[in-house]
């Protein structure tokens, strides 16, 4: 027979994240490893579980996640928005608890390009007066 499973990709920066929900005891796998082994901070790891904990699932949801781009800053909001997507498609009635905390809209801040003649996006060159 086959598993119910609830799918949703999250972005953010440049960071992609293809995250399943499956119904479990409430184990995060991202890559191949558990969440505390992938991300290094304690803050990152509440970050990821922000959608679960607004939405009162913490333990009833397995989450495994495929993860790419970015630095883990960027990873931990990418699987933010997958997991509150995710979770908006599993249960349609999570849409107030979910938006009210902000987890459903995608952050749409990136890095800034460079410009010719400067250093950086907005960096000039150092000036000299001779």
């Amino acid at each position: 027979m086959a598993q119910v499973q609830y799918y949703g990709t999250g972005r953010r920066k440049s960071s992609v994240a293809r995250v399943r929900l499956v119904p479990g005891e409430g184990r995060i796998v991202i890559n191949g490893r558990e969440i505390s082994e992938y991300f290094p901070f304690e803050t990152l790891i509440l970050v990821v579980k922000q959608p679960l904990v607004a939405t009162e699932t913490t333990g009833s949801y397995d989450v495994l996640v495929n993860v790419s781009g970015g630095g883990f800053t960027g990873q931990a909001g990418a699987v933010r928005h997958g997991i509150a997507r995710a979770l908006l498609q599993a249960d349609p009635e999570f849409r107030p608890a979910l938006k009210s905390a902000g987890l459903l809209t995608r952050d749409a801040r990136m890095k800034e390009r460079k410009k010719y003649g400067l250093k950086g996006a907005r960096r000039a060159p150092q000036f000299s007066k001779r």
